[in-house]
């Protein structure tokens, strides 16, 4: 679905169906991206699908990302660097990362978006080292504010490609707690109810199942099968009795994206 001539790209997809996901007055918070893929799934496709929900359904959703509260998503700025971050129009610009963390822990926003180098069956995330954690085979990024996301968010959504390396059946290291063990075990931990709510990627989107928590395939893309699926995953998920095809955006969607979005493919650049 991404050469030229399909009618909508992967990138789309996956925005028009995060954006059906975002309520009015939903406060989102988006985290950071290094470059190339790992940015659009982090950075640029959350952002596009808040302000497509804006145009659509859900004029009062507003964005947290970066060191800006509620930016201008009708102005996103031909590049995205830090000179024009920073005469970016926005509600507010708090000075530090502390009143982030604050608003977390204080549960104020119902959205946020993650990505992750390794994700489990419970949607356990790992942003912190691949193999041993005191001799890593590669030491990643760090957990940043992604534990506080998974304990504190309302409604996370993370957003993925599907890969063996990535979906695997236990991640090396918990940088944040998804469902943990299935069932209770999250609660058991003392941790709130809620967990990921659902896993977007770029050939199938999954919730987790009510009784196990564990991760379960509920629609595939449009062309894509399930053996496809399957044999991109380091475990078996659950698969949903109404296993069906992932919504296509429509015209007007594709319209608002393509033309007031991101004409000049800032963010679903990859």
């Amino acid at each position: 679905m991404n050469d030229q001539s399909a009618t909508f790209t992967t990138n789309e997809l996956i925005t028009a169906y995060l954006a059906r996901q975002i309520e009015d007055d939903d406060l989102a918070f988006v985290g950071v991206g290094t470059n190339g893929r790992a940015f659009t799934l982090a950075v640029g496709i959350p952002l596009a699908a808040v302000r497509l929900a804006q145009m659509r359904h859900a004029p009062g959703a507003c964005v947290y990302w970066g060191n800006l509260l509620e930016p201008d998503l009708s102005e996103i700025p031909e590049k995205l660097t830090q000179d024009s971050l920073t005469h970016w129009q926005a509600a507010a610009c708090p000075p530090d990362t502390g009143t982030k963390c604050d608003m977390l822990m204080r549960r104020a926003f119902d959205v946020c978006f993650n990505s992750a180098a390794q994700i489990d069956r419970f949607g356990n995330m790992n942003i912190t080292a691949i193999g041993d954690y005191r001799q890593p085979k590669v030491r990643l990024v760090g957990c940043l504010a992604q534990p506080e996301h998974a304990a504190f968010v309302r409604r996370p959504y993370i957003v993925v490609d599907l890969d063996k390396r990535t979906f695997v059946e236990e991640v090396d290291f918990i940088t944040s707690v998804g469902h943990y063990k299935g069932g209770s075990s999250r609660t058991e931990t003392g941790l709130s109810e809620g967990g990921p709510r659902l896993v977007v990627t770029n050939k199938a989107v999954f919730d987790f199942a009510p009784g196990s928590k564990a991760m379960r395939l509920v629609s595939l893309h449009p062309g894509v099968t399930r053996e496809e699926v399957l044999d991109l995953m380091g475990f078996v998920p659950e698969v949903s009795e109404d296993l069906g095809e992932t919504p296509a955006p429509d015209a007007e969607e594709l319209r608002l994206i393509r033309h007031d979005i991101d004409p000049n493919h800032i963010l679903l650049r990859v």
